[in-house]
């Protein structure tokens, strides 16, 4: 059974939620504060985490950079509806996905199987090289000139998708089915933000050189450095 941590102050919004997940086959935990949220994601395995903006003690977004210092645990965070600003800063700092309030119980469910889905390890163990980066899909982590990058869940489903069609465009309805699981849609910034995040961690290549191009109106493509351009030609 997976184990989810559900850090809100809400406590009815909590019992709604644990009883809602509890029927879906998920072992659920609540905590009400940022300080314990933070500890017991840190101490203790679960599957994914469901993390509050607003919270006492410690707010939702210092909750998460505490988590991610050393955790990767994939996370869900709940804002308030149209704030923008919180969803932006959410995913700056590493959550995987968001869910406005006041939401409906089917599509946080929705959303939690989604992001399992990614972050379930493969059976067999796979990697993916292109020049100096390589993905390896059974430990879900990323290399670069031999070096460890920290990428979260989603992150790094967006990156399998444009290395796997390095050199080519992949557009934004692609990206977000594969790697947020749910279609795009016109005023949904998650994607962009996430590839500014690759972006950051990644570098540019070698030769100074983008690795991660926009293009207007479609989508992103992996731009293959020029040794590896005249390589594959």
């Amino acid at each position: 059974m997976e184990r989810i941590l559900v850090i809100d102050d809400d406590t009815e919004l909590c019992e709604l939620v644990a009883e809602y997940l509890s029927a879906e086959g998920f072992a659920v935990e609540v905590v009400h504060d940022g300080e314990l949220g933070a500890r017991r994601a840190t101490n203790e395995p679960f599957a994914l985490l469901i993390l509050d903006v607003m919270l006492p003690k410690l707010n939702g977004f210092e909750t998460l950079k505490r988590i991610r210092a050393v955790s990767h645990v994939p996370t869900l965070m709940l804002t308030a509806r149209g704030d923008d600003v919180d969803r932006i800063v959410g995913l700056e700092i590493g959550a995987d996905d968001y869910l406005a309030k006041p939401f409906n119980p089917r599509e946080l469910l929705a959303r939690i199987r989604a992001i399992l889905r990614r972050t379930k390890p493969e059976l067999l163990a796979e990697k993916l090289a292109v020049g100096d980066l390589e993905l390896d899909f059974g430990a879900r982590s990323v290399r670069r000139g031999g070096q460890p990058i920290a990428v979260t869940s989603v992150e790094f489903d967006l990156l399998g998708q444009l290395l796997q069609h390095a050199g080519q465009i992949v557009s934004r309805d692609d990206l977000s089915l594969r790697a947020l699981g749910r279609p795009f849609y016109a005023l949904d910034r998650s994607v962009d933000m996430h590839v500014s995040n690759l972006r950051k961690k990644l570098g540019p290549h070698v030769d100074g050189g983008e690795r991660i191009k926009s293009v207007r109106g479609v989508g992103y493509l992996y731009a293959l450095c020029q040794s590896v351009a005249e390589s594959r030609a």
